[in-house]
């Protein structure tokens, strides 16, 4: 993405206070760098002989890869609301693109459907970036896609990232752990699955129990009987993980968006992922239980040579030894995944490499690890994505060293040191296919997925599904063996330089991990796709750990500490590898947590059922018996009610809860279900309902508190104008609302839009927090949000109107003739004596609905 340069001055460079224009010639504010040649000997000699494509279709290959890469986007939420949206596209910008013409005719191609995509919710456009430019409708268009994807209606994300999730078969009421999840794209679409009819089941059970609830966009044809547990609230959990704590914090941003309650964000290296204690089976409640996984994703980081379209540095940087450093970490996280998972769980294994050295080798080892094909399983997805286009997995596949040379097999390697050769560097036996004698030798590997740039114009990816036939112990790391003329039985350690000493502190750094005390961790660098927007690097990187010691040696050491915890089954995944930065065993986290960068996290406290708070917000806004009132918590160490109140599911409480001053890292849990606010009297409830957490609460909201809307031009104009005022005959403005907005009481209150259906364009049902105070009414939404729905509904693009900024000018003019007044005697005005407590930010540095000390203010209006 191109920016401008914004050196300089404003104004132009001026020197001298006067005699004539000295400005320099105005340049073009946008900096030209030179285009990076689309060519590497190394790369294009390695996949010329390693790819099974005939020569015209490697043409087509590398032709596709020189391309840009097309813009793609996906709708998200749920069905309902996505198909919505999707709409819009459809009726109104698709036709205007699609008038616009090139100057030798042909007319431009408007935003395309991606025929593969489940309900064509995923869209692809070629248009070039001036065209673009240079045409209103699309820059209308652009409008609406920035404001969408803002809000979290419309995700930018490069298509062949979107599979990984499409193939896991996962289902409402699943676990599912995301292991290297950041930037979150990926992470969404599995939270959008877990929570897929959640809606229209909620409803449902609500009608069966006799009580009214507000109307969904769901469709109705949903099964009551499945994740009914809850009910019809979704029981399933996401934990999206990542090793770089700021990453994390990039997760929260993306993921709130979804406003879910069942995710958990963590910091943790994927190959050391720590075992999570959930509550004891009540039969034996001595005996600790592990959470185990239905679905996890490992979408590792890797050289990402997929991505040519994309980060075009890779053509000058790419090097060989880019994937073979990334091999072993690669295995650890795959083993790691299928040590977590349940019997009869999947593991989607993901890169965005073509090279074989980070794909099929990878599976090849860590299945052999895990004790070979009676163990787990490759899953064909050939019935997934029926019109995705696709190439099987290789069986046969050569390497190429640091040096550019390429070997065909393991024993090509071995004859070559033996004959005095210098041993190729990084170089070992589980990087290539194995022998028949192998147990592995056989694997379905055809089953495994392949995309390249040119079949259906998009980047490069590998994807696989693993599923996990019963427990195991995983196998040692093996190590490879190379005889050479001088040492005719000395191991030679292929990966990465170890040491006799790395070895020893590596045990060190494990047996602390097992015993709760503080860890040093060793990142490396990986590659991983970026979220469309976040800035790239060069090329862009996610850091790794590449020499984490074998889970093996792990094992052995925590087999001696457990065996004093009788308590501790033999087959739960050891407490070895839950690395943590607290400062001693069992540390309490009634303390904040420290991270490396300087950060802290705040403890998540749940608050008691009966807690005097939750019962005077239950009573204010007379919710249902049916919604659960232990799931409420904070963060703080003092585990009262400050600024914000937390909401989470039940299995999300458990884990919190359980897992308590263990060492694990959490960074986030459920969401943000409701904000203290200065109230106008004491009979008005201080907790408002947060707009994150209004989809999960307001089903069961008293009538009382609502109140329904129905006609458009009434939506927009609370939408248009920020705390209108509201006073003597005000309410009649309003046109439907306004006599039960003037008989409802002062507070937080739903608004319900119910559309009558008059309007086709105006079809979408949804739930708004509203704010009545004595002399005004206002949508609590951000301002983001607030604009994102006047373009969606209106085709508006004018900028909000805020009353309170109008008035806020007005009373700065008048302070400034008060100042005037005071230096003749008169009183001046300062700025304390109006003594406002905004709240508007709990202190976990994410900002809240409202956004304005001048707001915030008209809001009490005492």
């Amino acid at each position: 993405m191109g920016r401008k340069n914004r050196g300089g001055r404003k104004g132009g460079d001026r020197k001298g206070g006067g005699g004539g224009d000295q400005r320099k010639p105005r340049t073009d504010s946008y900096r030209s760098y030179p285009d990076i040649p689309k060519t590497n000997e190394k790369l294009e000699a390695f996949y010329n002989s390693a790819l099974p494509l005939d020569d015209t279709e490697k043409a087509e290959f590398w032709e596709a890869l020189r391309k840009e890469l097309p813009n793609s986007f996906r709708f998200c939420g749920s069905k309902g609301h996505a198909v919505a949206v999707k709409r819009l596209l459809e009726t109104r910008y698709a036709p205007e693109i699609s008038k616009i013409e090139h100057f030798n005719g042909d007319v431009v191609q408007a935003p395309q459907p991606v025929p593969w995509y489940p309900d064509q919710l995923a869209y692809s456009m070629t248009t070039p970036k001036q065209v673009v430019r240079k045409f209103p409708p699309f820059a209308s268009f652009q409008k609406f896609l920035v404001s969408e994807t803002s809000v979290g209606n419309i995700s930018r994300q490069e298509l062949v990232s979107m599979i990984p999730p499409l193939v896991m078969d996962l289902k409402p009421g699943m676990t599912v752990l995301d292991l290297c999840a950041a930037p979150g794209s990926k992470s969404a679409q599995l939270l959008e699955m877990i929570h897929s009819g959640e809606e229209a089941r909620i409803r449902k059970f609500m009608e069966s129990f006799g009580e009214a609830s507000l109307p969904t966009n769901e469709p109705e044809d949903v099964d009551p009987a499945e994740d009914s547990a809850d009910d019809g609230r979704a029981t399933g959990l996401l934990i999206a993980n990542d090793v770089e704590y700021k990453r994390c914090h990039m997760l929260v941003h993306q993921l709130k968006r979804l406003s879910s309650p069942n995710l958990i964000v963590t910091n943790h290296d994927a190959t050391l992922f720590p075992p999570l204690r959930i509550s004891p089976d009540p039969s034996n409640p001595k005996l600790a239980r592990y959470l185990k996984f239905d679905r996890i994703l490992a979408d590792v980081p890797c050289s990402g040579d997929g991505t040519l379209r994309k980060n075009v540095d890779l053509w000058k940087n790419w090097q060989p030894g880019n994937a073979l450093g990334l091999h072993n970490t690669q295995i650890r996280i795959l083993v790691r995944a299928l040590q977590m998972l349940k019997v009869g769980g999947r593991v989607v294994f993901s890169t965005c490499s073509m090279n074989p050295v980070e794909n099929e080798s990878v599976v090849v080892s860590a299945i052999e690890r895990c004790g070979g094909p009676d163990v787990v399983d490759i899953i064909d997805c050939k019935d997934k994505l029926p019109l995705l286009k696709r190439y099987p997995g290789m069986h046969q596949w050569k390497i190429m060293d640091k040096s550019g040379r390429i070997w065909n097999n393991w024993e090509e390697v071995q004859k070559h040191v033996t004959e005095g050769g210098q041993a190729p560097g990084k170089i070992s036996h589980t990087m290539f296919p194995r022998p028949d004698s192998s147990d592995c030798s056989g694997l379905p590997l055809d089953r495994c997925m392949r995309v390249y740039a040119h079949q259906q114009d998009t980047g490069g990816f590998f994807i696989t599904v693993l599923e996990k036939k019963k427990e195991f112990k995983a196998k040692e790391e093996a190590k490879s063996q190379l005889v050479t003329p001088s040492a005719p039985k000395a191991e030679v350690s292929a990966p990465v330089s170890d040491s006799a000493t790395a070895t020893k502190e590596e045990i060190v750094e494990e047996s602390k991990a097992t015993l709760g005390q503080p860890t040093d961790e060793v990142p490396s660098v990986g590659s991983k796709r970026t979220l469309e927007g976040e800035t790239e690097q060069e090329p862009e990187r996610k850091r790794q750990r590449t020499e984490t010691p074998p889970a093996e040696k792990i094992e052995n050491i925590v087999q001696a500490v457990t065996e004093a915890e009788p308590s501790k089954p033999k087959t739960a995944q050891t407490e070895s590898l839950a690395v943590t930065d607290s400062p001693a065993p069992n540390a309490s986290t009634d303390k904040r947590v420290k991270r490396t960068e300087g950060a802290y996290e705040e403890p998540f406290k749940y608050l008691p059922a009966d807690h005097e708070v939750i019962q005077n917000i239950r009573a204010f806004y007379k919710i249902s018996p049916r919604f659960p009132s232990d799931r409420f918590m904070v963060r703080n160490a003092v585990g009262e009610p400050a600024k914000a109140i937390y909401y989470s599911s039940q299995l999300v409480r458990e884990i919190l809860v359980e897992n308590e001053g263990r060492g694990v890292k959490f960074i986030h849990g459920g969401l943000k279900m409701f904000m203290k606010q200065d109230a106008p009297s004491a009979e008005v409830c201080r907790w408002r309902i947060q707009s994150e957490g209004l989809p999960i609460i307001a089903g069961y909201i008293g009538r009382e508190r609502v109140i329904r809307l129905t006609n458009k031009e009434t939506l927009h104009m609370l939408l248009k104008e920020m705390f209108p005022k509201f006073v003597n005959d005000d309410w009649k403005k309003l046109n439907e609302i306004g006599e039960r907005t003037r008989e409802i009481g002062m507070g937080c209150c739903l608004l319900s839009i119910e559309p009558d259906g008059s309007d086709p364009e105006f079809s979408e049902r949804m739930v708004l927090p509203l704010w009545k105070s004595y002399h005004s009414l206002n949508l609590m939404l951000p301002k983001e949000d607030r604009s994102a729905m006047m373009v969606r509904l209106f085709n508006d693009t004018s900028p909000v109107i805020n009353r309170t900024l109008k008035e806020s000018a007005k009373l700065e003019a008048a302070a400034a003739v008060a100042d005037v007044d005071e230096e003749d005697g008169g009183a001046k005005i300062e700025d304390g004596d109006v003594d406002v407590d905004v709240n508007m930010n709990d202190g976990d540095g994410e900002v809240d609905d409202a956004v304005t000390t001048e707001e915030a203010a008209t809001i009490v209006e005492t």
